[in-house]
């Protein structure tokens, strides 16, 4: 045998050896804020709760009943790319992924302006495409899809659970101000809470209305304008650096001591403002996440484990819808597996998902919107509060709404749904 030879028969062995670890592991993409304002309070929440829970997915660490190793019998392989720089830089990035770097499934997409442009792209290329935050109720009301689902539910919850949190407490607002970031999901949240308000508080004043650009960072003409409009209330769906921004600047200049804040998803900035974040502020959390979540082993195993990994005093929902975009992967492979003992094709994997219900860390999701392709579940809304015991900003005082409460049926818009005084709502 000559030495060229058994060079070449060692080349051989060695790609056949890597074909088939490859053969044996489920290769993930995801895109998520690593740079920026979105990065620190979100963006990087995310990727440690999604680096949690594959890595015990992986080792088989998860509760019952998903306590056996990988999904669907096979390794997580995962990789992170940065979500800043826009929809057009991410659209490129998600054809890298699929189509050079040959992932099995793309997960990911914080920004709503993102979670609108790729789900086209998804469809052209036949890519399985898991959304896992991006609030606006656009993406599936505008449009369906066949390989894209979302695992977190949209924001129309976050604001009609507000205004019912307002009515259950007996808060009757007389004049309302607004300040949401200018794009898909600061003006569609707006838009569900205002029309909200219309139901509940029919005799309501909407005083000032402030559409700052997304990651501006200073916003004091905008606020100087509320406190000359003398609301009672305001509302905000702000979030990353921009909220923590805007909670600083408001707070010295004194907007929380003469209006009630209500943040519809502001639960993530809560570890990083610590006291810095006023008391007696109402927030969401765009689900029942961390503080709001539910007391099950699950919950309970995620937060304290999560938690003792990070050394951090709360989990937050990015962290937990991290979560939830994992189980929904391994829930759909497991039963794909049980159900014919074939790993599925893309194909086969999509009839499995469309519809799924699967317990997570923040209580049960379902696929019930979107023609099956769009989550929803139960929500939760608290108020801020200094734990000196703790030594942090906790959520108490905490209200919770039943998934069919806050989500419009299959099939109607939100905002549709909303202005038709909820029709069939189950609270």
């Amino acid at each position: 045998m000559t030495k060229i030879y058994k060079t070449f028969l060692i080349i051989l062995s060695i790609l056949f050896i890597k074909q088939s670890f490859a053969e044996d592991e489920i290769k993930i993409g995801i895109s998520t804020f690593l740079s920026g304002g979105a990065a620190s309070s979100f963006g990087i929440p995310l990727k440690q709760g999604l680096e949690f829970m594959f890595n015990a997915i992986n080792e088989g660490k998860v509760p019952a009943p998903y306590n056996t190793p990988g999904i669907g019998g096979k390794k997580v392989s995962y990789f992170f790319i940065d979500e800043a720089g826009g929809a057009t830089k991410q659209v490129s990035e998600f054809r890298n992924m699929v189509q050079r770097q040959k992932v099995d499934v793309v997960m990911g997409y914080i920004s709503s302006g993102d979670c609108l442009a790729i789900p086209a792209v998804a469809e052209e290329l036949k890519q399985l495409t898991i959304l896992i935050d991006c609030g606006t109720p656009r993406v599936f009301e505008e449009d369906s899809y066949k390989y894209v689902f979302r695992t977190g539910p949209h924001a129309a919850m976050d604001n009609i659970a507000g205004a019912l949190y307002l009515k259950r407490k007996g808060i009757i607002p007389k004049k309302i101000a607004a300040i949401n970031q200018n794009y898909a999901w600061g003006q569609d949240s707006w838009a569900d809470f205002k029309g909200s308000i219309d139901i509940f508080f029919p005799k309501t004043e909407i005083v000032s209305e402030q559409f700052p650009k997304f990651l501006s960072g200073q916003y004091g003409s905008e606020i100087s304008a509320m406190m000359v409009a003398k609301p009672d209330l305001i509302h905000s769906s702000m979030w990353g650096g921009d909220l923590e921004s805007f909670i600083i600047q408001a707070s010295t200049r004194g907007l929380f001591r003469n209006s009630k804040v209500f943040l519809s998803a502001g639960d993530h900035v809560l570890p990083s403002l610590g006291k810095n974040m006023p008391k007696g502020v109402i927030v969401g959390a765009r689900g029942p996440h961390g503080d709001l979540a539910p007391d099950t082993p699950l919950s309970n195993w995620f937060k304290e484990n999560l938690k003792k990994e990070l050394n951090i005093k709360m989990t937050t929902q990015p962290m937990h819808k991290g979560a939830m975009a994992a189980l929904f992967l391994k829930k759909a492979y497991d039963q794909a597996i049980k159900e014919s003992s074939n790993f599925p094709s893309t194909e086969e994997i999509i009839g499995i998902m469309e519809g799924l219900k699967w317990d997570t860390p923040s209580g049960p999701a379902v696929m019930s919107l979107g023609k099956g392709h769009q989550a929803i579940q139960d929500m939760a809304i608290g108020v801020t509060a200094w734990d000196k015991k703790e030594k942090r900003t906790k959520l108490v005082d905490i209200e919770y709404f039943k998934a069919e409460c806050v989500n419009p049926p299959d099939g109607v818009k939100a905002l549709d749904w909303i202005k038709g005084g909820f029709k069939g709502a189950n609270c």
